[in-house]
């Protein structure tokens, strides 16, 4: 989003990942999903992996498709992450959001949390990696330390964006605290985005105003018709 110009609908849709990751989720649901995608100018949707090819085959030319990996829970092994990964870029993905392991992270394991991001940077090539960090949980239960620690970790690993949330845990979603935080851990190299909770138009703007270079929204469109 360009410097010093304030952010309009057009500049919000452009850092959208527009999301459906609930179980419930149909192919019809998916294709929905796609076409509203389409209409509001996003700029890429996350699906479940088994909805890969379904995206994919009803995507326009320009859309990007994301896809997660260990989600939500973060607690599948490492090569099943990878693998999960693997097969999702192989079905169409350009991108996809893996979650850590919070438990490993909260007990200092730190050479076990590498390995687990590496293992899917290795396994999805030149596809972005976006690398969930549960940012409340780690602020609730270890501090901003913990999380800034837990960010750097995931940028040596070879993260391209570090996540803040699954918006499955209850502890919470993402907060502007966090972004700065996660903004200031990771330096220019990595980049950052919000996801989880952000419901409003205020919202998305305090996140973007924190650093956030994407956003993961489910209610894109009160979002984005929050900006006129």
């Amino acid at each position: 989003m360009a410097s010093g110009r304030k952010a309009n609908r057009r500049d919000v849709a452009a850092v959208v990942d527009h999301t459906l990751l609930k179980p419930e989720a149909t192919q019809d649901d998916v294709v929905k999903l796609v076409a509203e995608a389409a209409e509001l100018r996003v700029y890429a949707v996350c699906v479940s992996p088994s909805m890969v090819p379904v995206a994919a085959s009803a995507a326009p030319s320009g859309l990007h498709i994301a896809s997660v990996a260990g989600f939500p829970s973060g607690k599948h092994l490492s090569e099943i992450k990878a693998a999960e990964a693997e097969r999702a870029v192989a079905a169409g993905a350009d991108e996809i959001d893996m979650v850590i392991d919070v438990g490993a992270a909260l007990a200092g394991e730190w050479d076990a949390v590498q390995a687990d991001v590496e293992a899917v940077r290795a396994a999805v090539g030149d596809s972005v990696l976006k690398v969930i960090v549960e940012s409340a949980a780690l602020l609730e239960f270890g501090g901003w330390p913990l999380l800034v620690d837990v960010c750097r970790v995931a940028a040596a690993a070879g993260a391209d964006f570090v996540k803040t949330s699954t918006g499955f845990h209850p502890s919470g979603g993402a907060s502007a605290r966090a972004v700065e935080l996660m903004v200031g851990a990771v330096g220019p190299d990595v980049a950052v985005k919000a996801s989880g909770g952000i419901r409003t138009a205020a919202d998305a703007l305090a996140m973007l105003g924190a650093g956030a270079a994407r956003l993961g929204l489910s209610g894109t469109r009160a979002v984005l018709d929050g900006l006129g």
